[in-house]
């Protein structure tokens, strides 16, 4: 079985310094997306006034984000893997009542 993911390269920018990132071409819009949660995490920090340093700015973001992804897991009981399950199944489910109300018409 051959993989035929498409890796290419996607720049970025966040907290106004560019970056190269290699990424499959399927996973482009999540990556997207994450970028601008980042870039809006760091620059919620930068405009605090606390830190000034972009490395910093950065490990604090990626620390804030972590202990809420932990939190989340932990604290309130959620698990993102299943979640992710129950939302594709979520998914299916409307994709396939859709699917029968256009065969209705």
């Amino acid at each position: 079985m051959t993989n035929t993911t498409k890796t290419k390269t996607l720049e970025i920018k966040l907290l106004d310094r560019e970056l190269r990132v290699a990424c499959p071409e399927e996973e482009r819009g999540e990556l997207l997306d994450a970028v601008a949660f980042l870039d809006k995490r760091m620059r919620e920090i930068r405009d605090a006034g606390k830190i000034a340093s972009v490395e910093r700015i950065a490990l604090m973001a990626a620390l804030n984000i972590t202990h809420e992804l932990l939190g989340m897991k932990v604290g309130r009981g959620v698990d993102l893997s299943d979640f992710k399950r129950r939302m594709g199944s979520m998914q299916a489910a409307i994709d396939e009542a859709l699917a029968e109300q256009d065969s209705l018409f």
